[in-house]
């Protein structure tokens, strides 16, 4: 059996070094509590995840590259993890333990031997350096107690003309502390250690972003602030002749005559012969906002360029004029939207793209063109949720996919086909944009679906015309009557007035031609402009512009949504809510044509978690928190809108679950139905030819059981098919509480697992949805508390 990943999305975490651009050209970042590898040049033009890495417990707060295949990395676990990476992902892992809390900032130089010298920064107020050998021996000779100080970001560097290391970092007080190598011939007991020599003052605010570079034979580094400026310094190597002994006990020195204006510098002795000077070179305003990040880039021409990125939702690249002021060369960034701008910015390793991770976790790319050095494009990149995605649908034919989060979105995946390519995956659309945590979804037809959040409205949305003709562009629909039928009678698009929850539709939309005082004038940030996509949206564009309209709100539930299902044919709508007693169980069914209540079904205590019609519509299946399973019957088969009535369910006689049901499934024929609990059992279901007349289960039984010992079951799939035209032979994907996902045959009850996904592959939190894609081949997505939304590719033999 071969499993590949087709598709994976999550978000950057919001931390302001948590993405970092390697001399590979890959994008390293921390996606909840394990490193994403993004190939932002996949297919030339596109994107696409290439893997996770997972070995931190907690969220990821700082990546960084220090070659092509080394990778470094620290999180809230307290612990840091160098990364020796492949093309497939780790081949070797080495864990940096000591700190006593999350590591926030981390860097690492080679020096001239090989020999690799480590740093790591975290909230316990101390700052830890490391040795790594040629072997991969890693050991701590240092550790710097910051006596309350709180180290924000830090940067190692090799001084000029010599092999001594310096350390640059930034604490609460607003300065920016150098530390040098003490020299090996110095005889000192403290040789190889670190000592501060200096502090640079001058910023009104926490400094956030330092990075250095090389400017010939002088020595560059570049501080951000929270107080919008970013200030150049410059080290220079100096000799014996050019200093004396006064001048390095006389801290400062001034102009040497009165005619003379010179900048005030410091004279530092790094070693026994290493004297240097430090000047403040120049102080850049643009900004109107914090400043999160620096990042230099010298082309081959050794021509210098400063990135900044800031939370004024613009990126800066700065560049010095031939009489050596540093001027604004071009700016980028986004304009409206809710978001909260940049955490931090990266030049490539050719410097002709710049990259910045946002508040909301989107990554923007800009790159730079051949002919105008002064444009720069956007470039196609994969983006994905920030929160918990709780979720997922299939469109019944397979055309996308659709997740809700606890981010309070909810995203559309589908392929982006180019000619002579292979298709990537992208999100084309964020139907819903809330002001509640969204916990589940309903497809009702291609253009249509229903959610629910953790309020107790059920709401329903329709796909506007300027997204069906762009998705039709994207994805290569061919055949889609569907939208053919609707086309003409959809409002162009949606907006959200100021203040408000719904997506309100938009049928006419002003040109520029109208004078009068409209609402794009009043409410810019918010208002739908139709536009013409050639490639999957950008961030800003899909957070402003991919709305849905909302059709109904469906009021009857006394607490917040917990659970929907559809029909196939998307004519009944079934929803629950958390629940606490029989009455607030309830599940309610709606006539999707007129939204109205059609019944409440009773059969649960406690809080229905998963409902599941069979593909026939004749069933009704709910699982609950009260470990039950209930089947409801349509009491007239023929008749789509006919009542159901309840036919079967477990109690304590014969209930297999002796804990919460989480997940429920049918089979594609109807015949089985699977039921998955904490309790670490599936059963599939199945009624018999010889129904019997007594007992509640009236004529179903478990038909086969699979007990995993020490895992809670919380996700359960069938595949829409028997596996390669073996009749009887079913596919089922189980889902865990650990976040591996296992695939499994059954036949004839009997289970065979065929595949195990661990950690890396699948997810390392709570799997909570996994669902086959409708057709022929065999495709899986899966959604969990990582924040990761992923499709698999799978080849059973």
């Amino acid at each position: 059996m071969q499993v590949t990943n087709l598709y994976t999305s999550v978000a950057c975490n919001r931390t302001t070094e948590c993405a970092d651009w390697g001399p590979s050209g890959l994008i390293a970042y921390g996606a909840c509590n394990a490193v994403a590898v993004l190939d932002p040049r996949y297919n030339g033009n596109s994107a696409k995840i290439l893997f996770t890495l997972v070995e931190h417990t907690k969220r990821v707060n700082v990546v960084k590259w220090l070659d092509e295949h080394q990778l470094l990395s620290g999180a809230d676990d307290a612990n840091a993890v160098l990364w020796q990476l492949d093309k497939a992902g780790a081949k070797k892992r080495i864990l940096l333990k000591g700190h006593e809390s999350g590591v926030n900032t981390v860097d690492g130089v080679r020096r001239p031997s090989g020999v690799w010298l480590l740093a790591t920064a975290a909230a316990d107020n101390s700052l830890k350096l490391w040795h790594l050998q040629t072997n991969g021996e890693i050991s701590c000779f240092q550790t710097v107690q910051l006596n309350g100080g709180f180290c924000l970001t830090l940067r190692l560097t090799l001084l000029p003309k010599c092999d001594q290391v310096l350390l640059a970092f930034s604490a609460d007080d607003e300065t920016v502390a150098l530390w040098s190598e003490q020299s090996a011939g110095s005889g000192d007991a403290s040789a190889g250690q670190f000592k501060q020599v200096h502090k640079l003052t001058g910023h009104e605010d926490w400094v956030r972003g330092l990075d250095f570079v090389y400017d010939e034979d002088d020595l560059l580094l570049a501080s951000g602030s929270q107080d919008n400026f970013i200030r150049l310094w410059r080290i220079e190597a100096r000799t014996e002749l050019h200093t004396s002994k006064s001048s390095v006990d006389d801290a400062n020195i001034n102009a040497v005559d009165s005619s003379e204006l010179r900048v005030e510098e410091k004279i530092l002795q790094l070693g026994e012969q290493a004297w240097y000077a430090v000047t403040l070179e120049s102080v850049l305003y643009g900004h109107e906002g914090w400043i999160y990040g620096v990042h230099w880039h010298k082309n081959e021409q050794q021509e210098l360029r400063l990135l900044s990125a800031s939370i004024d939702k613009t990126l800066i690249v700065w560049a010095p004029t031939e009489m050596g002021v540093w001027l604004e060369q071009v700016r980028v960034g986004e304009v409206g939207g809710n978001s909260m701008g940049f955490f931090g910015g990266k030049f490539a390793h050719d410097g002709r793209s710049i990259m910045a991770h946002s508040y909301q976790g989107g990554f923007h790319i800009w790159n730079q063109s051949q002919e105008q050095s002064q444009l720069w494009t956007s470039n196609v990149i994969v983006g994905g949720h920030y929160g918990q995605v709780r979720d997922l649908a299939w469109e019944h034919e397979g055309a996308y996919l659709m997740t809700v989060s606890a981010d309070q979105t909810t995203r559309l995946h589908a392929p982006w086909l180019q000619a002579g390519k292979s298709p990537t995956w992208h999100e084309l659309a964020r139907p819903q944009v809330h002001g509640y945590d969204m916990q589940t979804l309903a497809l009702l037809s291609r253009y249509k679906f229903a959610s629910g959040a953790e309020e107790k409205i059920v709401r329903t949305f329709q796909a506007p015309a300027n997204f069906i003709e762009n998705f039709r562009h994207i994805s290569g629909l061919q055949n889609d009557a569907a939208g053919d039928a609707l086309l003409d009678s959809l409002p162009k698009g949606a907006s959200v007035p100021s203040l408000g929850l719904s997506n309100k539709a938009v049928y006419n939309v002003e040109t520029a031609a109208d004078k009068s005082s409209t609402a794009k004038d009043e409410y810019p940030d918010n208002y739908f402009v139709p536009i013409t996509l050639q490639t999957p949206p950008q961030e800003e564009t899909l957070m402003q512009n991919t709305l849905w309209p909302e059709l109904q709100k469906l009021y009857g539930h006394g607490y917040e949504l917990y659970a929907l299902a559809a029909t196939p044919d998307g004519q009944m709508l079934a929803s629950t809510c958390r629940a606490s007693n029989a009455e607030h169980a309830q599940i309610i069914l709606w006539n999707t044509t007129n939204w109205k209540q059609l019944q409440k079904l009773p059969g649960h205590q406690l809080t229905v978690t998963q409902l599941r019609f069979s593909p026939d519509a004749r069933y009704l299946l709910s699982v609950s928190r009260d470990r039950r399973w209930s089947l409801y019957e349509r009491e007239q088969p023929e008749e789509p809108l006919s009542s159901y009535a309840l036919v079967a369910n477990t109690d304590k006689t014969n209930g297999v679950h002796t804990r919460i049901i989480w997940s429920c499934d049918w089979s594609h024929d109807g015949k089985y139905f699977a039921t998955s609990s904490r309790d670490g059992k599936v059963v599939a279901w199945t009624r018999a030819e010889q129904r019997e007349a007594t007992g509640s289960l009236n004529g179903w039984q478990a038909a086969g059981t699979l007990e995993l010992k020490n895992e809670s079951i919380t996700a359960v799939s069938f595949a829409p098919h028997y596996l390669n035209g073996q009749n009887g032979v079913y596919v089922l994907a189980l889902g865990t509480e650990s976040g591996i996902i296992k695939i499994y045959r059954f036949n004839r009850g009997q289970w065979q697992l065929s595949c195990d996904l661990n950690n890396d592959c699948a997810h390392h939190l709570t799997v909570r949805r996994l669902q086959f894609r409708p057709g022929q081949e065999l495709q899986l997505a899966s959604c969990g508390d990582d924040h990761l939304v992923r499709i698999y590719d799978i080849s059973l033999t």
